[in-house]
């Protein structure tokens, strides 16, 4: 996806499949495999010309929201309270971290 978001234009599989192999070193089973689960799930498109060319169908954020939201509520039963404590209690969230939550929960307060 990110091959995807960065080019901001159609690739072709061959794009594709250069790029991660080069990065990941898989198969070009494997990112053929990829390709066509990210198509069967309606995150990117196919159109044809005389190759398939791929592009997106939602954006990078669109999809961190959605991957955050499956994350927390895999991990925390949905709950983002449970997230930050349990961050808290394994000692990832240092004072400073601690002072930009406050800060981040007071200025969304004052816009409600």
């Amino acid at each position: 996806m990110r091959i995807l978001w960065r080019e901001n234009k159609p690739l072709s599989f061959a794009e594709i499949r250069e790029e991660l192999e080069h990065a990941t070193q898989w198969s070009p089973s494997t990112i053929k495999t990829l390709v066509a689960r990210l198509r069967d799930k309606n995150i990117i498109s196919t159109s044809s010309n005389y190759v398939n060319l791929y592009t997106p169908n939602i954006t990078q954020a669109q999809y961190i929201q959605a991957q955050e939201k499956s994350f927390i509520g895999k991990l925390f039963g949905g709950s983002a309270k449970k997230l930050v404590a349990s961050l808290w209690q394994s000692g990832q969230l240092g004072d400073d971290d601690i002072d930009e939550l406050r800060a981040l929960l007071k200025k969304g307060g004052d816009e409600k």
